[in-house]
């Protein structure tokens, strides 16, 4: 006797199977307007991006800032930090700055964001309470801004905006940034924001080839190594 599937579980497997009729027909678009669509991106990337945005599903890289596969070499994670010790987010930064070349790393945040809400309250979340941890430093360093403002919801719209600001700042403070200063006067770090509600990204902070805002933390490089 065939034991009859949970109705959650048919509904869970007709719900994943969508994404795959999707694939073809969005494969099939594609082919339509251009044949080579596919085959002319198979064996190489130059993307002139590199895009380090926050995991949630309502910020799409691509979609929207308009661009095509191939244009975006995209990080994601909660809250779209930027922690010098995490080694895949500095990994995914040295290969598309010293295999890529890309010219532009734009982190964004947007608004609304989970992980930067979660970090104003005092609640325990577990394990990503260490992660949390590195916007709490962000609120602290901006007390005397954030708590001026008595409406809660602009409080919260400021912290993302400090947020991302401060990570535009910890990515020039590496040394992989600097390096390519020296070498190829590139990449431009830009800082934007998204806005959920209206669709539009607006520019926070950038900062240019070799503007390191505190001198602090200026690597000096052996001739050799450039």
């Amino acid at each position: 006797m065939t034991e009859r599937l949970p109705e959650s579980s048919v509904n869970g497997m007709n719900e994943y199977r969508k994404l795959l009729l999707a694939n073809k027909a969005w494969a099939q678009e594609k082919l339509d307007l251009r044949p080579d669509y596919f085959i002319r991106m198979k064996d190489v990337q130059s993307p002139a991006y590199l895009w380090i945005g926050c995991s949630d599903s309502r910020v799409p890289a691509e979609d929207i800032t308009g661009t095509e596969p191939g244009e975006l070499f995209v990080h994601r994670n909660v809250a779209n930090l930027v922690i010098h010790t995490d080694i895949n987010l500095m990994s995914v930064v040295e290969y598309a700055i010293d295999v890529l070349g890309v010219r532009h790393v734009i982190i964004c945040g947007h608004y609304n964001c989970g992980g930067v809400k979660a970090a104003m309250s005092r609640k325990s979340f577990g394990l990503i309470n260490k992660w949390l941890r590195h916007i709490k430093d962000v609120y602290r360093n901006y007390a005397r801004e954030l708590e001026s403002f008595t409406d809660p919801e602009a409080r919260f719209r400021r912290l993302v905006e400090l947020n991302t600001i401060e990570q535009v700042r910890n990515l020039a403070e590496t040394s992989i940034v600097q390096k390519s200063w020296l070498k190829h006067g590139r990449p431009w770090l830009h800082g934007w924001v998204y806005d959920i509600r209206t669709g539009l990204l607006q520019e926070l902070t950038l900062i240019r080839p070799g503007d390191l805002p505190d001198d602090i933390y200026r690597y000096e490089f052996p001739p050799e190594s450039l």
